[in-house]
């Protein structure tokens, strides 16, 4: 599904060059659950937004499906992250003025092709985490494990090839944190593609592959029996 064929990423200024990621080469199968590791600064941010076409190598290739991604179009660029990936966010990322239901209808907003009504994908996704019942509530109305399931809702409610998540519990307690996770290897369970950055060793173990950076580079990649 992905290829990353000796990736690169630095960014320049007036006065020095920082090296981000260096000469990554990584393949990740369809139907993955990739957990990344490392400390803070490694690299493992940069890697994610690659993956998610917000950044762009500086060298180096990411083949999605077997295209070329790295010479492609903004417009382009955009297209593809509608279509075939949902995000995860260690905030939320939710508008506080919209209700649960009409936060979760915006990961449709650029979608073309979907079958059905939105309403009825809105509720299958609301249903899938457990927060239908919190569907004409507001954000601020929804304790932090319940936004972030409406979180995971809006990112899967398009039903995309690629689910990319940053640090999904970094904000949780342990309990909902569990809670979380259990949700993202049901996901996985039902063929969903997942890569998810995480800090905590004990959530990095329940993927079925662990992949540590070190200072912008790739050190190790394990599978795991989960």
């Amino acid at each position: 599904m992905i290829e990353l064929k000796s990736l690169s990423r630095r960014y320049r200024s007036d006065e020095i060059e920082t090296t981000a990621l260096h000469d990554v080469s990584l393949t990740i199968r369809q139907g993955e659950f990739v957990a990344i590791m490392g400390p803070s600064g490694c690299g493992k941010s940069t890697l994610l937004n690659i993956l998610g076409t917000i950044d762009r190598p500086t060298e180096g290739r990411y083949l999605f499906d077997g295209e070329d991604l790295t010479a492609r179009s903004e417009a382009a660029l955009a297209q593809h992250r509608a279509q075939r990936l949902g995000f995860i966010f260690q905030s939320f990322n939710l508008v506080d003025d919209l209700t649960i239901a009409e936060n979760i209808e915006l990961g449709l907003l650029y979608r073309k092709g979907r079958q059905g009504s939105r309403r009825a994908l809105v509720e299958a996704a609301m249903d899938r985490v457990g927060v239908g019942h919190r569907a004409r509530h507001f954000p601020h109305q929804l304790s932090g494990g319940q936004q972030q399931r409406a979180a995971i809702a809006r990112a899967i409610v398009g039903e995309p090839s690629l689910i990319l998540a940053d640090e999904p519990t970094g904000n949780l307690d342990t309990e909902n944190g569990a809670q979380v996770m259990e949700i993202l290897k049901g996901l996985n369970a039902a063929g969903a593609t997942i890569v998810m950055v995480t800090h905590s060793p004990s959530h990095a173990d329940q993927a079925g592959r662990r992949i540590d950076i070190l200072d912008g580079r790739l050190v190790a990649s394990v599978a795991q029996a989960i």
